[in-house]
């Protein structure tokens, strides 16, 4: 059993030394986010499968019979939608989650000590397990089509990794700020709610123009969703200056995450 022994001013020397001490906290709160999550409730994990569902078929019809777009090659259009879809909802879910996980613990914070940052890092596990009940979808419309996905689809974690640090980069520094100023939690869903239209989840990027396209790409979850269509559908070249691009705006976000939440954290019992 690992014991902690808290000494003045050994708290930020030992911080990451703490946290893997305290692996076993973030397993529990991990476990107990994924069955709060679906508990008492009808439908249960379907939840995670229904809502991308609706939202492919609708942006399918909107953005393909409507507007009239036109997928690259002989892509589905509804394959397209859920290629973006996918990621996005993991972003989205994981953003949203994070966002709200010190309010949520807000007993478990003033009475114990342990690293702040295991309570954000742990409710994404949930958003986590979203996606990979997702992943299982999108490969059963692989057969549904009868598309083959590509050879790319070994990197496809790499792109997963980058939407999982955009979240948590995003998420930490969003968590921080709602501690203090409460108005966070109601604009990080409408937040959310926009981004979805100006992020390439029913469309590809490809219609933007190109002279705006790597301006596009500031958004980080544009070269994460390229990505994913790159890796599953390869129909498309990967436009790489954009996904460079949004590495470098995901690891500022991640930096900038991460020192906020740091710099802040000593207050958070006495602000939350």
């Amino acid at each position: 059993m690992t014991r902690i022994i808290i000494e003045p001013g050994k708290t930020e020397k030992n911080y990451w030394r703490d946290l893997w001490a305290f692996r076993e906290l973030f397993y529990i709160l991990a476990w107990r986010d994924i069955k709060v999550r679906y508990k008492q409730t009808v439908l249960g994990a379907a939840w995670s499968i229904i809502r991308p569902l609706l939202t492919t078929l609708i942006f399918t019809v909107v953005f393909s019979l409507v507007a009239k777009l036109k997928p690259p090659g002989n892509v589905p259009y509804a394959l397209l939608v859920f290629t973006g879809m996918l990621p996005w909802q993991f972003f989205s879910s994981a953003l949203s989650e994070a966002s709200n996980s010190l309010i949520g613990n807000t007993n478990l914070i003033s009475k114990v000590y342990f690293p702040r940052l295991i309570i954000p890092v742990s409710t994404i596990m949930t958003s986590l397990v979203d996606f990979l009940i997702t992943f299982g979808i999108l490969l059963a419309m692989c057969v549904y089509y009868q598309y083959m996905p590509s050879i790319q689809i070994f990197l496809l974690p790499l792109f997963v990794l980058l939407a999982l640090a955009a979240s948590l980069g995003t998420g930490l520094y969003i968590t921080a700020l709602n501690v203090k100023y409460r108005d966070f939690r109601y604009i990080i869903p409408f937040v959310v709610q926009i981004g979805m239209y100006i992020t390439p989840v029913g469309f590809s990027s490809s219609v933007v123009p190109e002279k705006w396209r790597l301006l596009y790409c500031l958004n980080p979850m544009v070269g994460v969703i390229d990505g994913f269509r790159w890796s599953i559908l390869g129909e498309e070249e990967l436009y790489l200056p954009g996904v460079l691009l949004s590495i470098v705006v995901t690891a500022c976000f991640l930096f900038l995450g991460i020192w906020y939440f740091r710099k802040t954290e000593k207050s958070f019992a006495d602000n939350i």
